[in-house]
């Protein structure tokens, strides 16, 4: 089997997964970044870089076509030539390990990643030996795959498109028996056109369902809870709403945990504490206790399970501390996740300035459609770095303006900067970060390694 764009962290998983199952695997991609090159020298695949058709073997079975991957591809336009058999991720993820299993998708707009990592290991802490496959490394198991022989297998259920050849979401092929939806925005502009083409897409995952299956929806999220209309099935709700089915209260924000008191139909269930900060990752909780809570785990062994969840790579990951200075790498990229990610980090500390190091990097953050939504989240910071817009082959009218992002939160009265080199940036944090600082940084993709080289200019100073 080979993979064309396998750099990817679901198309790395899926060729590691097929790997342990014997399949002799090989793959391509222009460059790999951390933590994905790290993990496929782990698993043995030593993928080809850069793309060629001689590095497709004519004796190979299935050829993965990544959804970054578009006509003009050399390695693309010689398995079309050559009539070779292909297919898409979710295709191949469907086929070779979903039909013989309980289908637990997890979808939404955001906490996909965080919120099926944390209920495969409810699962795996219950001993019920689940399978698992996200888009991220979970942090308890070191990987973003698992294979077990338990009946469960919990994906994520990403909305995103399947290949050059198929528009539709990802999620449409994961055959759900249960599915989370905690909540549902516009995202991914280049692929959807409106809200309701993001709208139509989940409801058509939740009319998935079989009739005897379960759909757990975020009580918070209007959007989210409109899908109840459409289910055939069970539904429950979760969230931090009192009349949700699944309610969080008593929230208590510490320097490096949350703790709180879950209540089920009104009825306390348990108090537990997470690791994680925020009040979305205890939203993110509820939905793992209440599908876990489904395949009949008991709240004592939920609670212990979610104390010793350690969350994901790249999700508030304190990368390190310098000198009093705490570095963060986090994922955010839409306005709604930059917002909660930087009120998770103020709540958790009351003193020193928080920093947000924003890269716009995604298909959506890189327009204008969400510029004035950036703005009004990025005022929960201190101070603001904005880095270059990641694609700048965008037309002046479609890509979002940093500058004009930059004296908007000045309007406001956040200091915000626009810093269109990298060694610049990284010199700027290491004079004025202070003791007690938290520097935020955030972006779906590598950012030049810019975790890395703060760290290191933190701790040249004297």
């Amino acid at each position: 089997m080979h993979f064309v764009g396998i750099g990817g962290t679901a198309m790395a998983s899926l060729a590691a997964m097929v790997k342990r199952q014997g399949v002799a695997v090989t793959g391509s991609d222009l460059e790999i970044y951390s933590p994905m090159k790290e993990f496929l020298a782990a698993e043995d695949i030593k993928p080809f870089r850069g793309y060629s058709a001689e590095q497709i073997s004519h004796e190979c079975d299935l050829v993965v076509i990544g959804n970054a991957i578009s006509r003009g591809n050399v390695e693309l336009e010689a398995v079309l030539d050559r009539r070779m058999q292909y297919a898409s991720l979710p295709e191949v993820i469907r086929n070779e390990f979903l039909w013989q299993k309980r289908s637990l998708v997890i979808a939404g707009t955001h906490g996909k990643t965080t919120t099926a990592a944390m209920t495969a290991w409810l699962l795996t802490f219950g001993k019920s030996d689940p399978s698992m496959l996200v888009g991220g490394v979970a942090s308890n198991f070191g990987s973003s795959y698992r294979l077990g022989s338990g009946n469960d297998f919990v994906i994520e259920g990403d909305e995103y498109d399947s290949a050059f050849f198929d528009k539709t979401a990802k999620f449409l092929k994961y055959l759900p028996n249960v599915a989370v939806v905690g909540n549902v925005e516009f995202d991914h502009a280049d692929i959807y056109s409106d809200f309701e083409a993001v709208r139509t897409a989940f409801r058509r995952f939740v009319m998935l369902l079989p009739t005897n299956g379960l759909l757990l929806l975020g009580a918070d999220n209007p959007e989210a809870l409109s899908l109840k209309q459409f289910a055939p099935c069970r539904v429950e709700t979760f969230g931090l709403s009192s009349n949700a089915d699944w309610c969080a209260s008593q929230i208590v924000q510490a320097q490096d945990s949350t703790a709180f008191q879950v209540r089920r139909n009104g009825v306390p269930f348990m108090n537990t504490t997470l690791q994680l900060l925020g009040h979305y990752n205890v939203r993110n909780a509820l939905a793992a206790i209440a599908v876990a809570s489904d395949t009949g785990l008991v709240s004592g062994t939920l609670n212990e399970g979610l104390r010793a969840f350690r969350g994901v790579r790249r999700r508030l990951e304190v990368r390190g501390t310098i000198k009093g200075i705490t570095v963060y790498d986090d994922f955010a990229h839409h306005p709604t996740a930059v917002a909660e990610t930087l009120t998770a980090v103020r709540e958790a500390t009351s003193t020193g300035t928080v920093w947000a190091i924003f890269e716009p990097r995604s298909a959506t953050s890189c327009r204008r459609v969400f510029q004035e939504e950036f703005v009004t989240a990025l005022r929960r910071a201190d101070e603001v770095l904005l880095a270059p817009v990641y694609r700048s082959s965008l037309p002046d009218s479609v890509r979002l303006n940093p500058e004009e992002v930059v004296n908007a939160l000045d309007n406001h009265g956040v200091h915000a900067r626009y810093i269109q080199r990298l060694d610049d940036l990284v010199e700027l944090l290491g004079q004025e970060a202070k003791n007690g600082d938290h520097l935020v940084i955030m972006s779906n993709g590598a950012f030049g390694g810019i975790h890395e080289k703060v760290l290191a200019r933190l701790a040249e100073r004297v």
